[in-house]
């Protein structure tokens, strides 16, 4: 059990949701808590996560893997991209 402070703004809309629910100030917090807590867990559902084993959300870890690949020689990237739709 812990104590915490809340505006009184906010208190009289938990307040209000409890009445409307028929449940206590503390279960609201509690589901509100726990909703939140999901929330920043992924934003992506997991049935949209076909690699839930080794799905990583953290963006530090993604951002390390972006970088440039140095080539031989320049290309043109639009050719590029033609030449792979006519199967060349």
């Amino acid at each position: 059990m812990a104590t915490v402070s809340i505006k009184d703004d906010i208190y009289k809309t938990i307040t209000k949701l409890a009445k409307k629910e028929n449940t206590t100030e503390t279960k609201v917090l509690e589901d509100i808590i726990e909703k939140g807590l999901r929330n920043t867990e992924s934003k992506i559902p997991d049935y949209l996560i076909g690699n839930k084993d080794t799905y990583d959300p953290n963006p530090e870890r993604r951002l390390s893997f972006a970088g440039f690949i140095k080539g031989v020689k320049p290309f043109n990237a639009v050719e590029l991209v033609r030449e792979m739709r006519r199967g060349e």
